[in-house]
């Protein structure tokens, strides 16, 4: 498995990030013995990079001592904000408070005395973000924290975000984490390209929908996620590769700094999935998966689509491509 520059920073982290949602439950010694094994899996296929949250049921707690001996090979990731205890109105939230008393938990249920990565869970609407970047800065240069980042957030506030670290001398964010797959596309007006242009990395979660991509889907999908299926089905077959692994690789086919979480609570599925790594879609093959469920572009492209041709004059300029402010788009060896 490749590795990349995470953000602007100089760390390494590798192109799929594991879940830590499959370690929800401590369960017996059988499910500790199927924990150990998804762990050796993922690493086993050189992966280095794991995400998890304070939410996450028992899953800090089943890590940190899966990982007990050997924390200092993995970039730990964990993520704060969402409610500890539903009847405490601030054990909840991105305040200064709730930073500090999650952060103290999450290490001790980690075993470890710092976190890679601490990810704002949820933009949380009732904080000022200048609190929430200031206690993280804090965390930094206390040593309890070396990188930061912000899941599911509106693009303006982490661009605000990036934009106080800078006037402030603050941590910067050096991710984002939002919901992408072929048949949920969103990010793309917004999130992905303020990522793109200040250089952060994208963790990007449910990139099979679910399984609805991968043929394992539970539920009723609806008919974005059949026609992306369909599509998904046939790039698999001409690949010889699995539908997930289509999936899953397409969400890195334009954009080498967004990396897929992969989850999966058997070994041999999650082995199936980081089968994506490496996985080079044809162009052609990519423009398909593309037009099986296009997202609307909204206003603001439609609108300046329409207009450039004659709002800025009859000379063209040639835009700018990539992740322009950081070295994440080349792997690291």
């Amino acid at each position: 498995m490749r590795h990349f520059l995470f953000g602007r920073t100089g760390l390494r982290v590798s192109e799929l990030f594991l879940g830590g949602t499959p370690f929800f439950a401590r369960g017996d010694g059988e499910a500790r013995r199927d924990h150990r094994r998804l762990l050796d899996t993922y690493a086993e296929a050189g992966g280095n990079t794991i995400d998890t949250a304070s939410a996450y049921g028992d899953s800090e707690e089943v890590l940190g001592e899966l990982l007990h001996g050997e924390r200092d090979r993995w970039v730990l990731g964990t993520k704060f904000g969402l409610t500890r205890d539903p009847d405490d109105a601030n054990a909840g939230g991105t305040h200064r408070r709730n930073l500090a008393l999650s952060l103290d938990r999450s290490l001790r249920r980690l075993r470890t005395d710092r976190i890679d990565v601490l990810w704002v869970h949820l933009w949380d609407r009732n904080t000022p973000i200048e609190e929430t970047m200031r206690a993280l800065d804090d965390a930094v240069r206390a040593g309890k924290v070396v990188y930061t980042g912000i899941s599911d957030s509106p693009a303006w506030v982490a661009a605000r975000a990036d934009a106080l670290a800078e006037w402030r001398d603050w941590t910067p964010f050096a991710g984002i984490q939002v919901p992408y797959n072929v048949a949920a596309r969103e990010v793309e007006r917004d999130q992905l390209p303020m990522a793109g242009h200040l250089g952060l990395s994208a963790a990007v979660w449910r990139p099979t929908a679910r399984g609805a991509l991968a043929g394992a889907g539970g539920g009723t999908p609806s008919e974005r996620e059949r026609a992306a299926a369909r599509a998904v089905a046939e790039a698999a077959a001409e690949t010889g590769a699995t539908p997930a692994q289509v999936a899953i690789a397409w969400t890195r086919a334009r954009r080498r700094w967004v990396h897929p979480i992969v989850a999966a609570s058997a070994p041999d599925v999650l082995k199936e999935n980081l089968g994506a790594a490496g996985l080079e879609l044809d162009t052609e093959v990519v423009a398909r998966l593309d037009a099986a469920a296009a997202p609307e572009p909204g206003y603001l492209e439609a609108f300046a689509a329409e207009a450039s041709p004659g709002a800025f004059g009859r000379v063209g300029v040639e835009p700018r491509t990539g992740n322009r402010r950081c070295g994440a788009c080349e792997p690291t060896g």
